[in-house]
């Protein structure tokens, strides 16, 4: 596959999805990467905030708020990556919770994803009891998908979390062209208000 230009989330979202949120974590002499959330409903407010801790490792949530038509409560879409060592995804768990519980409605629906790199698979009994989310793929399919690395997935590391929708499909996205366009499995999830 030949890499396009534009940054990868501007790629993706050429003709599918109009609408999107994108915030820079880690800026370098070849370019940028980040979080980035697509939608084809219109985001009507974002931010991304720094959720680093230490100066190597740039990590980031950003967090959208979507106006879905029909719908009188926006859809809180947020989206994170979190750091390699236990102790930093705790205080990062942490601040996920503080963040969400002061700035989330509770009657709002919420999508929370990304990569967790949470291969011990803790993170979800803590984000299950302090926010009342389920997770997409443990609900659906008994275990959480194999995500990393994406030419033979053992690890589970990549999540999505959700609260005020209701979860029908869960799947992960293995194959061409998905598997050629990041080191991660991408999971696809459909869900209704």
């Amino acid at each position: 596959m030949e890499w396009p230009l534009q940054s990868q989330f501007e790629f993706l979202a050429d003709e599918l999805w109009p609408h999107y949120a994108y915030g820079k974590n880690a800026v370098y002499s070849a370019g940028h990467h980040g979080n980035a959330i697509l939608s084809k409903f219109p985001v009507i407010s974002w931010e991304n905030i720094d959720i680093s801790t230490n100066r190597v490792e740039k990590r980031g949530l950003l967090h959208a708020v979507v106006e879905v038509p029909g719908h009188k409560q926006p859809l809180h879409a947020i989206n994170v990556h979190l750091g390699l060592l236990e102790g930093e995804r705790a205080r990062q768990l942490r601040f996920i919770c503080e963040r969400i519980e002061s700035h989330v409605p509770h009657g709002h629906p919420l999508v929370l994803a990304g990569d967790f790199n949470d291969w011990r698979v803790r993170a979800s009994e803590t984000l299950r009891r302090s926010l009342e989310v389920q997770e997409a793929f443990l609900k659906l399919n008994g275990t959480h998908a194999r995500t990393f690395p994406s030419w033979m997935p053992a690890l589970r590391l990549d999540r999505i979390y959700y609260r005020g929708l209701t979860a029908h499909t869960a799947r992960c996205l293995a194959s061409r062209p998905w598997n050629e366009l990041s080191d991660h499995v991408a999971l696809y999830v459909e869900m209704k208000l």
